[in-house]
């Protein structure tokens, strides 16, 4: 019982906005009220640059990797585990500190990846570098990566509810990215 009080950890943990911090920190516009109003790395690296960016990027991979390292180092089961992926994740879309207007998620779910297995985690951002090369277009990139997530994890990890749990992601992030699709089928996104 006692592992379930991992999965509002992992939410609330989720719910720390590395954009808004960052552009706080660093003197810049507030990135839900500047460029896409998206706070997440793409949209700061519009308003601040690539070292805003990196630094965003990397605080939301790691606010999706540290809860589930977490849960693994105290060796809890597939499903709480599966749990605790997803609430860091969904922490990041409806962050309880910022009135439930989060990101797109894909830097936490990249986070989350790497922290049930390394290999996982490269897969999928391997996949986003390859399709990025190819392409030069991140949205692309990361949906491609978040679409091929679950078959990984099934045939790196092998487990039913973390591949839910990916599949689960996979959906809410196409849906999350509905006009970068419409703007990539209108060839519009760059």
């Amino acid at each position: 019982m006692m592992d379930w009080l991992l999965v509002p950890v992992a939410y609330l943990a989720g719910s720390v906005s590395s954009a808004i911090i960052v552009c706080k920190m660093m003197g810049l516009a507030d990135p839900r009220e500047n460029g896409s109003g998206n706070p997440g790395a793409t949209n700061v690296m519009r308003i601040g640059g690539k070292k805003a960016a990196a630094i965003t990027l990397v605080g939301d991979a790691l606010k999706g990797l540290l809860p589930v390292l977490v849960a693994k180092a105290l060796a809890v089961d597939s499903l709480v585990l599966s749990a605790v992926v997803f609430a860091a994740f969904i922490g990041h879309l409806y962050p309880v500190f910022f009135q439930f207007k989060g990101g797109k998620g894909v830097a936490t779910s990249l986070g989350v990846t790497l922290g049930v297995t390394w290999l996982l985690g490269v897969a999928v951002a391997g996949t986003w570098f390859i399709v990025y090369k190819l392409g030069r277009i991140s949205s692309l990139s990361a949906l491609v990566a978040a679409t091929l997530a679950p078959i990984y994890t099934w045939l790196i990890v092998g487990d039913a509810y973390l591949t839910a749990t990916f599949t689960l992601i996979a959906l809410i992030l196409l849906w999350r990215h509905k006009s970068n699709i419409q703007r990539l089928l209108a060839g519009q996104e760059s």
